[in-house]
């Protein structure tokens, strides 16, 4: 199969139709163990099959993860559009302490990220979060800074509103806005795919899978996901239809849930007019072939509607993150 890339957003890089998120491998991951040497087969993998989006955060591991893809990338950073999400502050007992998108701020996390990937530049920098004391036109004014520097070449968003990404379209071109987008998670479809489809910019997709959710992931010890409101307590177990749900329809159409899930995604924005790049966390080469399959997967409109007419949204048990942490998301606002 021949796969065509695609521009993330008016004015972004040329990007392969999926991207790897690295969030869940060695160096700082919240889903348990893993393996390093994997992790690095995995996005050597990738780069080899056309992957050409990574994306990092600089506070996953609270640095390890970078130090991880920047091993990774070793003699091969010409292969590699670097995305990275800085701004969440964590102590060294790996609690969280808020968010600082502050204008000098922004400029020491990135001269930091740009130590621990070893890297000159990074491809699209942004703000994990918005920060509330800072007004986006600040933060965004300072990566621009950082573009005209040379230190980074195109600007992203994560988890902003409409609303706010109106204003930080004011200050510099942004490519692409990251957030959650699933089956179960359609929030963004409210207000935040109809602006991305007036401003022309792309979406890059993250829990597509919802954590492992919808291919029946059961979280063991050490792993994040065991507490969040989805798995946990009688919301995991209400949630398990929706699996079995998503399950039958997949074997009717003789494809896997998460190849069902990913083209659903995909089918979603071509039918909305926004460019949507799937960000899958695979951690292991498996993972990975099993992602890029549903790249060959094309659902029709009818299909599209059957799989909503089976996963209802209003059938979701629980929010996509504890209720601390959502409070903290523009996007759900």
């Amino acid at each position: 199969m021949t796969i065509t890339k695609t521009t993330l957003g008016g004015n972004g890089p040329e990007v392969f139709p999926m991207a790897l998120g690295c969030m869940g491998m060695g160096g700082g991951s919240w889903y348990g163990a893993n393996d390093e040497a994997e992790s690095i087969a995995t996005i050597h993998a990738a780069l080899e099959r056309g992957v050409n989006l990574i994306d990092t955060g600089d506070f996953y591991g609270q640095g390890k993860n970078e130090l991880l893809v920047g091993k990774a990338l070793q003699g091969r950073r010409d292969q590699a559009l670097i995305s990275v999400k800085y701004g969440a502050l964590r102590g060294p007992d790996g609690a969280f302490l808020g968010t600082d998108g502050s204008p000098n701020a922004t400029k020491n996390f990135l001269a930091h990220t740009l130590t621990r990937l070893g890297v000159d530049h990074i491809d699209v920098y942004r703000p994990a979060r918005l920060d509330p004391k800072v007004p986006i036109e600040e933060t965004v004014g300072a990566i621009a800074d950082m573009v005209k520097a040379g230190y980074v070449r195109y600007i992203g968003l994560s988890e902003i509103g409409a609303e706010t990404l109106g204003r930080a379209l004011k200050v510099h071109p942004i490519c692409d806005l990251q957030v959650e987008y699933s089956l179960v998670s359609r929030q963004p479809e409210v207000s935040i795919i109809p602006a991305l489809a007036q401003h022309g910019v792309a979406m890059t997709a993250y829990g597509v899978l919802s954590r492992g959710l919808l291919t029946g992931a059961k979280p063991g010890a050490g792993d994040l996901r065991a507490h969040m409101p989805r798995f946990s307590g009688p919301n995991g177990e209400k949630n398990q239809a929706l699996v079995a749900a998503l399950a039958r329809v997949a074997t009717a159409r003789g494809v896997t849930p998460a190849q069902l899930a990913i083209a659903w995604v995909r089918a979603k924005g071509a039918a909305r007019g926004v460019t949507i790049i799937p960000t899958l966390g695979a951690r292991t080469r498996k993972h990975l072939d099993d992602a890029l399959s549903a790249l060959e997967v094309t659902l029709t409109p009818a299909e599209v509607a059957a799989v909503e007419a089976a996963i209802p949204p209003e059938a979701v048990a629980g929010s996509r993150y504890p209720a601390p942490m959502m409070a903290h998301l523009d996007s759900e606002r």
